[in-house]
């Protein structure tokens, strides 16, 4: 390669998020974000809107991110974005983007499955952490998926488990929902649960075969125990809240490490990493520290700008793309449910 460095501009907008970050080598020069507050009037993401809000976003958006990186368009080598998954209208803006500008300037672009995204965002380079080493396994855990990943390589990946039906990252959301709790709910259950007992209530745990999880059970048993409590008193939410919310969180962690623990001891791997929305809740790393101390395994946390939906990790795994010469063509679409392949 000519040139030493190499720069990669990164576009994430496969959900609510528009996200446009500058990586030069593995190195993070900005990382923008731009969020969209319409959505928690319903409750959730509206998909349309968010499509509209993407459009409104993403030019100064990439805009701010060249001018706090001080780079010049001219210094861009690639462009790498979110092909997908995630919701159609939303991948639309950022991959037509992408294709506008790489044909505009004259330079490759990268497609970026946003799942390896989330994995590959342990390789950012940061002065404090230590980066996981072939092969590791990786929990991620977000608001539309939740899988075990057995890493062997930047490219080479496998999902050795995955959800059958809801996420964990949507069942604290719903869930959240259903305790009158604003959109998004998750980090709220979380911020309760640390002054609440985890033992206060107990509720159902999936029996899925292999290293696979269900949520939907979880959703109707605890929508049943809402429905069941304030009949009795109509206060018992606002009474109980900390500990509710501690309950719910002690159970879906729980369930997450069950298989976990699993997949980690039949592989015989030490090195364990989570990644993903819901790698930020407190009592899900809190819990990876304490199994790896109890099972002596290397743990790797992502640091919390890396966690939720951003540019930077699409930027880290486009750069290994890149470096293989993987590049996207002028004629590819987004897929709304691309297949998590090596």
């Amino acid at each position: 390669m000519a040139k030493k460095d190499i720069i990669i501009l990164g576009i994430e907008s496969s959900c609510d998020d528009t996200s446009a970050a500058i990586l030069k080598n593995e190195t993070v020069l900005s990382n923008e974000i731009a969020g969209q507050k319409v959505h928690e009037a319903y409750g959730g993401v509206v998909p349309e809107l968010a499509s509209r809000a993407h459009q409104q976003n993403i030019l100064p958006v990439v805009d701010t991110a060249i001018k706090n990186a001080k780079i010049k368009l001219k210094d861009i080598d690639a462009i790498a974005f979110t092909r997908g998954p995630g919701l159609l209208g939303s991948l639309i803006v950022g991959t037509s983007f992408a294709k506008s500008m790489a044909l505009g300037l004259d330079i490759p672009m990268v497609e970026v499955n946003h799942m390896h995204g989330h994995v590959l965002a342990h390789f950012i380079d940061d002065q404090q952490k230590e980066k996981p080493q072939f092969p590791f396994i990786c929990l991620t855990v977000s608001g539309g998926h939740t899988q075990i990943v057995l890493v062997k390589d930047y490219l080479d990946m496998e999902v050795i488990g995955t959800t059958k039906d809801d996420a964990a990252g949507e069942a604290f959301d719903k869930s959240a929902k259903l305790m009158g709790l604003p959109y998004p709910g998750g980090p709220l259950i979380d911020k309760y649960a640390q002054d609440g007992n985890p033992n206060a209530y107990q509720f159902t745990t999936p029996k899925m075969p292999d290293f696979d999880y269900s949520f939907s059970g979880l959703k109707t048993n605890f929508l049943q125990f809402l429905q069941r409590e304030t009949k009795k008193d109509v206060d018992f939410i606002k009474n109980n809240l900390n500990d509710i919310c501690a309950s719910l969180q002690h159970t879906i962690i729980n369930i997450l490490f069950d298989k976990l623990i699993k997949a980690v001891e039949l592989h015989n791997i030490n090195q364990v990493a989570i990644a993903g929305g819901v790698s930020a809740n407190a009592g899900l790393r809190n819990r990876l520290e304490e199994e790896g101390e109890k099972r002596n395994w290397k743990t790797f946390i992502p640091k919390f700008e890396y966690c939720t939906d951003n540019a930077a990790m699409i930027a880290i795994a486009g750069r290994y793309q890149f470096l293989q010469g993987n590049f996207a063509q002028q004629d590819i679409s987004p897929n709304a449910r691309l297949k998590f392949t090596s």
